[in-house]
């Protein structure tokens, strides 16, 4: 199947190709300040201390958010280097070279997309765990 970048002038598509890019750099900050905040969470003194397996939960959840880390800065690096290659693209005169830079785009795509994914998902679960076992304030009167 076609690539819908590759429709329109070999300018449009570097443009779309570069867009999609800084969309994915974008995508990366939003979620590295997800992380700050899920991170802070995890590691206050926020939980009813009696809860069954608190500490092991939070720690299995911090340890997976660890990951998340690693993969958002492999991407980034990933990111930072098809920015580069996105410039010599046009350069590039072998139609070969240009469908291999289109074959790395849509693994890059794949990959930022599984990583939004999973990091959604791992979100959802801590979220949906924390909310249960947040510490109660008694109202002000």
């Amino acid at each position: 199947m076609e690539s819908p970048l590759l429709d329109g002038s070999p300018r449009e598509t570097q443009e779309k190709l570069h867009w999609e890019s800084q969309q994915w750099k974008s995508d990366l900050c939003f979620i590295e300040d997800e992380i700050t905040f899920i991170d802070r969470l995890l590691n206050s003194y926020v939980f009813q201390p009696n809860t069954p397996n608190l500490f092991e939960r939070l720690q299995d959840f911090l340890q997976r958010l660890a990951k998340v880390k690693e993969e958002k800065a492999t991407l980034r690096k990933r990111i930072s280097k098809h920015e580069s290659d996105l410039g010599g693209m046009m350069e590039c005169k072998d139609e070969t070279g240009n469908k291999e830079y289109f074959r790395k785009h849509k693994v890059l795509k794949d990959r930022m997309r599984e990583c939004n994914t999973n990091f959604q998902a791992l979100k959802s679960e801590i979220f949906n765990y924390a909310g249960g076992i947040l510490k109660k304030r008694k109202p002000i009167s």
